[in-house]
């Protein structure tokens, strides 16, 4: 019940253009045409994504509620107020409340704040934190990534005098009438996802919402927001927001400031990873920083990644990497188990247009992983929840062609709770409502998904042949970066490449040569190990790849990321 293999589509493009660019750019046409695929078609707006920085970052106050919570942040500043803030438990909602937190510390402010736990309070602003507000004798409370559909902690905090000021990113509910958002009585409201999809904030996490306000409250130039874009790129990258317009600039700039190395927990996270000396991209934050800061909220209590951000001293920070490194390590052994098991109900179940599976022994900080690696395996939308005492609760993740969010919505009657993303969401149901429900999100999905080709294709930006990949082309291509959802590495077709000594690393992965006419690259295909015994044989293979930069001991090499890989008619 593997994944189907995908067509192969080229994206093809006027020669004559293609050249015309390239020679207005002084770049190769491997470039020109990667750049007009991605609708980069004329020599300035080609420059303009080339060269842009933060410093083109609109202006924060485009978002609605922004002059009004600056207004409030102001006055707590003067009248010496304690401010409460409120974030949340994964890697978005922890670097936003640090942002937010050293923002307001910065501005003079006494700060209290509280970062749920995953297994005590659930997802989101509840009641329970106003008390603790409350207790704290704080007048004013700031949320970060959560509070959209907080109506019942937005009229406690009221009852209790205590202004709110709701700093999210969600998607509020939506009144089926007027079709208007439907949000709690707070002081003030930042959220872009109740605004037209067309302003240019619209794409924001929860951490690059906190950045805005932090933006907009430095109108005194006290609080400098430029070493704040490490912290917003973490929630950035995390969250998996699409790499385009703001998300792409703080992206972009934000790995500089990574790499300069100044925020002693982020070093301490690269160095227990054993990557301290490469070369911060996308992929790496991924792959070592973000599963460590996650890991927190997943297994234990995420509050000491927020001191992890804020520390000054590197003892405190070297401790506390080192406690996420180890529950990182549990967490991986757990996902092994859950995955397997989940495997293992999907082979005897079989499913849909979606995956929705459930076991009362799976571990709940491990079921979003669980379920992106089933949407990588399967190609379809992923529910993947746990049960206790007749309630399953778990996460969702999609694919580009099936808004999550929105089929949830559809199927609001048999939830008790759901929140979330396009591409990723929460939910909860009672046990005996999952058969109705999975009936009902079949349908959704059928209704309301674009049920194009789109899911069987793999889009090739450019044909080239092994030659033309090479360092000057990976220079060219950084130009293109930071890669990510919504801004993906470029793919390349590569025809009639002879395979050398091909084998099978880690789980299922296939590590071989690839050659042509005298150039040979390694190459490595991940989850690509069933295809072994095809290029164990005689003849030519065609490849999709990616070319990357592989760094080992201290020396760089050219490596090709096989995406899909064929037999191939050149002889």
């Amino acid at each position: 019940m593997a994944r189907l293999d995908k067509k192969w589509l080229l994206a093809r493009t006027n020669s004559e253009y293609v050249d015309y660019l390239a020679k207005s750019l002084n770049v190769s046409t491997i470039l020109s045409q990667i750049l007009i695929n991605r609708d980069i078609k004329t020599p300035e707006k080609a420059r303009s994504f080339f060269d842009s920085t933060v410093s083109l970052l609109a202006d924060p106050y485009m978002l609605s509620g922004m002059g009004r919570a600056v207004e409030r942040i102001n006055i707590a500043v003067k009248r010496s107020e304690t401010v409460f803030v409120h974030g949340d438990y994964d890697a978005d909602g922890t670097s936003a409340a640090a942002i937010m937190i050293e923002t307001l510390q910065r501005l003079g402010c006494a700060v209290r704040y509280f970062i749920p736990s995953r297994f005590v309070h659930g997802y989101g602003f509840h009641p329970a934190a106003v008390e603790l507000a409350r207790e704290s004798d704080c007048s004013l409370i700031v949320t970060v990534d959560c509070g959209i559909s907080s109506f019942e902690a937005i009229d406690s905090a009221l009852r209790y005098n205590i202004d709110v000021i709701i700093t999210d990113h969600h998607k509020p509910a939506f009144d089926e009438l007027s079709g208007q958002p439907v949000l709690p009585a707070a002081f003030s409201v930042i959220d872009p996802a109740i605004m037209a999809c067309d302003n240019p904030h619209s794409q924001l996490t929860g951490a690059g919402v906190a950045l805005m306000l932090s933006m907009a409250l430095n109108r005194s130039g006290i609080v400098d927001v430029a070493d704040l874009l490490d912290l917003a790129t973490i929630g950035t990258v995390a969250d998996v927001a699409p790499l385009v317009g703001e998300n792409r600039l703080i992206v972009k700039d934000g790995i500089k400031v990574m790499a300069a190395g100044t925020r002693p927990g982020l070093k301490a996270l690269f160095e227990i990873a054993a990557s301290a000396n490469r070369t911060i991209d996308v992929e790496l934050l991924s792959y070592t920083a973000i599963p460590r800061i996650n890991a927190a909220g997943r297994m234990a209590d995420a509050s000491e990644v927020v001191e992890l951000f804020l520390t000054d001293s590197e003892t405190d920070a070297k401790r506390i990497a080192g406690n996420l490194d180890a529950l990182n390590f549990r967490r991986q052994r757990i996902e092994e188990g859950v995955f397997d098991s989940a495997i293992n109900q999907i082979e005897i179940e079989g499913f849909d247009r979606a995956i929705v599976i459930y076991d009362e022994d799976w571990h709940e900080g491990v079921l979003g992983i669980v379920a992106s690696k089933l949407v990588d395996k399967f190609g379809v939308p992923a529910f993947v929840l746990t049960v206790k005492d007749t309630v399953a609760k778990g996460s969702a993740r999609g694919v580009p062609e099936v808004d999550i969010h929105k089929v949830l919505s559809e199927c609001s009657q048999y939830l008790m709770q759901f929140g979330g993303h396009k591409q990723a969401a929460g939910l909860k149901l009672k046990l005996d409502k999952i058969p109705q429900f999975i009936i009902a999100l079949n349908e959704a999905i059928k209704r309301t998904s674009d049920d194009s080709a789109s899911q069987s294709m793999i889009m090739i930006d450019a044909d080239c042949s092994i030659k033309d990949i090479n360092f000057k082309l990976l220079n060219e291509l950084s130009m293109l970066a930071p890669y990510g959802y919504g801004n993906p590495e470029p793919f390349f077709g590569i025809r009639g490449l002879t395979p050398y000594s091909p084998k099978i690393v880690g789980k299922n992965h296939l590590k071989l040569k690839l050659g042509d006419k005298g150039t040979q690259f390694d190459a490595i295909g991940f989850d690509l190990g069933d295809h072994l015994s095809m290029v164990s044989g005689t003849g030519r293979v065609d490849a999709v790849v990616t070319p990357t930069l592989n760094e080992f001991n201290g020396s760089k090499t050219l490596q090709l990321n096989i995406k899909a890989i064929r037999k191939s008619a050149v002889v």
